[in-house]
């Protein structure tokens, strides 16, 4: 029998194999370090203390969390359907869109947190409107998933680009972005929650939308396993055939599982457009959104496993750019090729270390 049909305990599945998948990544990046000419050690501690040393790092940690918690959960809900969802980026893109409209509207008559719910209605909104297409090319058409978000990544990009440019700009200026948002449009830090800790926030960017990404957390933990809608999107993603066989509508489920994913990467943009700059800008998603895609396969689709993957990677991101300020020898270029081997060892090669493991319980239970 094969040994991917044989089941494993939790703690192997979520715990253990992803541990060794991020040990070996981090053991050949430290070869890679070291075939440099530094020293693999001193390289991680200067990581981890750029990443959690100080009050400001653990905020901009944190920072970049967020966006891969909302982008991870985004990719996570259109895996159970059995759908790769390769346009977070874009969705995103466009939902920064739907949250600096809420934002420009209303930021100059009410405060922040009579905002806030519309402008993430606005981002979820414009979120899922852009994965609506290709989500409907999918279940009416049968037009790949991944081709048609793929492309409506480089769409969205030009359209943003376009009502920057032309419609969006302050008159007068060079800059392609809007106004900078009132009070009223931007989400507050979370400073105290960072005193609770004794830690000072500094000019990091941690705001609000790090609990409304929790929030998600759950909701999407309630969705995929606590209700009906739930249960037939992971049917379908186990089998298709007999998901229609069973009675499950294909195309509304397809249908609803993109939206649901198309709008929980648009509240992405909440927490860069809304949280850090205050205004909307060109490339504000920044990646995140291909980030959302290895965060996902790392933490195994599942909301708790989504969180410390995408702690993970923010603490990749901001202690890459210290690592890379101390050791110049290790460039930006370098971080991008450990972030690469966490996503090549944690995606492509999850399973690597399964039929060693299979083997290895199944002696130790008949012992």
């Amino acid at each position: 029998m094969s040994t991917a049909s044989v089941p494993l305990p939790n703690w192997i599945t979520y715990g253990l194999i992803p541990l060794l998948n991020l040990i070996v990544a981090f053991f050949i990046s430290g070869l890679v370090v070291w075939w440099i000419g530094e020293n693999p050690f001193t390289a991680l501690r200067l990581l981890i203390e750029g990443a959690l040393g100080r009050g400001d790092a653990i905020g901009f940690t944190l920072f970049y969390t967020t966006s891969f918690i909302f982008t991870g959960l985004s990719v996570a809900v259109a895996f159970h359907a059995g759908l790769f969802n390769i346009g977070s980026e874009g969705q995103a893109y466009i939902g920064g869109l739907g949250a600096a409209l809420v934002a420009l509207a209303l930021d100059q008559y009410v405060p922040w947190y009579v905002t806030m719910p519309f402008a993430i209605m606005g981002a979820a909104l414009f979120g899922a409107g852009w994965a609506f297409i290709p989500a409907w090319l999918q279940a009416k058409r049968g037009s790949h998933i991944v081709i048609t978000t793929i492309m409506f990544n480089f769409i969205g990009a030009a359209l943003m680009v376009y009502l920057l440019v032309n419609v969006l700009i302050v008159p007068g200026k060079m800059a392609p972005e809007t106004r900078t948002f009132l009070p009223g449009g931007q989400l507050p830090k979370l400073d105290w929650l960072m005193a609770l800790f004794g830690a000072k926030l500094g000019p990091a960017p941690f705001n609000v939308s790090f609990i409304i990404a929790l929030v998600m957390c759950y909701l999407v933990w309630l969705l995929i396993w606590r209700t009906k809608l739930g249960y037939e999107m992971r049917t379908l993603g186990i089998s298709p055939s007999a998901a229609v066989y069973a009675g499950i509508p294909y195309s509304r489920t397809v249908i609803i599982a993109m939206l649901i994913s198309g709008g929980l990467a648009g509240m992405m943009a909440l927490n860069p457009v809304m949280g850090a700059s205050a205004r909307l800008q060109v490339e504000f998603v920044g990646g995140a959104g291909f980030v959302g895609i290895a965060v996902s396969l790392m933490g195994r689709s599942h909301p708790v496993g989504i969180i410390f993957a995408a702690l993970l990677f923010g603490i990749l991101y901001q202690g890459g750019a210290d690592l890379s300020f101390e050791m110049p020898n290790i460039t930006r270029e370098m971080i991008v090729v450990i972030q690469g081997l966490v996503i090549l060892f944690a995606g492509a090669l999850e399973y690597m270390f399964r039929p060693a493991l299979v083997h290895v319980y199944q002696r130790f239970k008949r012992a």
